[in-house]
Parts: structure tokens; sequence; C-alpha cells
């Protein structure tokens, strides 16, 4: 399946949303059945006339005999979600990245305390089912894109998170977490509690998707699976395929054979 990913145009948004995409109901022919990945998004899914239902590793789509607008979030998966669409639907969805939900909710703790091996559902604010249906009733894409874009916009809060913004940082670095810790003068315990509260997962768990990622990310330019590890700061080559089984239930170069990693979204169709 052909799927455009949009990057947002606003200079403000950039920094808190990776981007968006649409399927439409009537444009696509291929079967939509297929794996993900996990990653250190969360992922905020809007469906018109349609019905979920999650368990555990595996989410299904069904059209709906009850008209309206349902949403869902999913914050934290370790190893691939399996999503099957008995047939298409009108949906959006949309990419924040780490951190980035917390700029346009206030409280992010109702979501990230809730089961994530169930559905959540997002539905934090009174106008979000009215204008998510006005725009997947548009037939234009760039005017859907631009009341999308001014959506979020009025939703925006100021926060100053930047101490969590720098923790992210040096996770990201590969630094420990135990030395992470001493540097803000807080214990593990609490590093990890800031983590549950703001991303929804502990700093270990986000440390290895991080990892993941960002190997997916290289691959084109690094062809040798050992340098690929390395690179990324695997301690070697069986923890850099331990890891990677992990996460997506195959091989390093099984996944890679069967996965296009230059899309934005990375996807096993089945």
């Amino acid at each position: 399946m052909q799927l455009k990913f949009y990057k947002p145009t606003n200079e403000l948004l950039r920094k808190y949303i990776e981007g968006y995409y649409f399927i439409q109901k009537g444009k696509i022919s291929d079967p939509l059945h297929y794996r993900t990945f996990p990653n250190n998004y969360t992922i905020v899914t809007v469906m018109q006339n349609a019905s979920l239902s999650q368990d555990n590793s595996k989410i299904m789509i069904r059209p709906s005999g009850k008209k309206g607008i349902y949403s869902n979030m999913v914050y934290r998966y370790n190893s691939p979600i399996e999503i099957f669409y008995e047939e298409p639907i009108n949906e959006l969805t949309i990419y924040f990245k780490p951190l980035g939900i917390n700029f346009f909710i206030e409280n992010t703790e109702m979501f990230f305390a809730q089961d994530h091996t169930k559905e959540i559902v997002f539905n934090p604010f009174a106008d979000l089912k009215a204008e998510m249906h006005k725009i997947l009733n548009l037939h234009d894409r760039k005017k859907q894109l631009e009341m999308l874009e001014s959506y979020w916009l009025s939703k925006y809060i100021e926060k100053d998170i930047s101490v969590m913004k720098d923790i992210i940082k040096d996770i990201e670095a590969d630094g420990k977490i135990d030395d992470i810790a001493k540097k803000y003068n807080i214990s593990r315990q609490y590093l990890n509690k800031l983590f549950q509260k703001n991303v929804g997962k502990s700093a270990s768990e986000y440390r290895r998707i991080h990892r993941f990622r960002k190997s997916i990310a290289e691959k084109n330019e690094i062809k040798n699976l050992t340098e690929l590890s390395h690179e990324n700061l695997f301690y070697d080559q069986s923890h850099f395929i331990r890891d990677f089984r992990k996460l997506t239930d195959k091989t390093p170069k099984s996944f890679f054979r069967n996965v296009d990693a230059d899309k934005e979204v990375v996807w096993l169709f089945i």
C-alpha cells in the first residue's frame, strides 16, 4: 500500500509532531493487514464510523453501524502489533515525538497510567470528535492538513520540561542510567517515575527502542551488521540480534529483507 506521510508545515508543530498520514475509504484496494514495530512516539488514531478492539499484540478494526468518531492512543509496545482492517475506513493517524503530546494535553498521566496492552480511548477535548469529523469529511488534502494543524495549534500549552528533555538526550547518548540519575541528583527509581509520567515507559525501555530505531534509520548507510550494531551502541553483534528479536520477532537480516526501512512508517505487510 502506498502511504504518504506528511510532516507539519508549522514550525512550532514540527518540534512536537513527527507527522501524520491518512487512510481514505474507497481509495485503497490492497488488503490492510500489517505488523508495526516498537517506537518511542505517542500515536493517536482517529477513525470515522469504525470500531476497534485490542488484545495485547493484535488490533482489529471494523466498520461500525454506529456513526461517529472513535479515537485511541498507543504509547507503549515492546513487540510487534498486528493490525487488521476488515475493510478500509476513513482514518487519520498522528505521530507525536517523545514528550510532544505533553505540550497539548495538561495531564498525560491519565493516559500513561492505563494498561498499554488494552485499547486506550483518546478523547481529551470536548471539541475533538466534532473537529476530526469535519477534517475526515473533507476531500481536499491541503485543506485537511491546514485544518488539522490549526486545531493542534489551538491546543498548544506552553510548558517548561527542559530537564526532562535533557535527560532524554543523555539516555539517547547511551549514558548509564545510574550516572544520569546522579547527574540530576535524583534516584534511579525517581528517574523512571519521571519517564513513566512524561513518556509512558521506563528509561531502559526507551533507550532500547531508540537504539533499535536508530539502527533502522542508518541501515542503508551501514551495510555490515557488526558495524551497524557498534554504531548504535550495542555491546556486540549478539546483543544487537537479541534486542532485535525481542522488538521484531525477527533477526536483523530477516527484518531488513522483508521491510522497507526507507519509509517513515515502517510496516511489514501480511
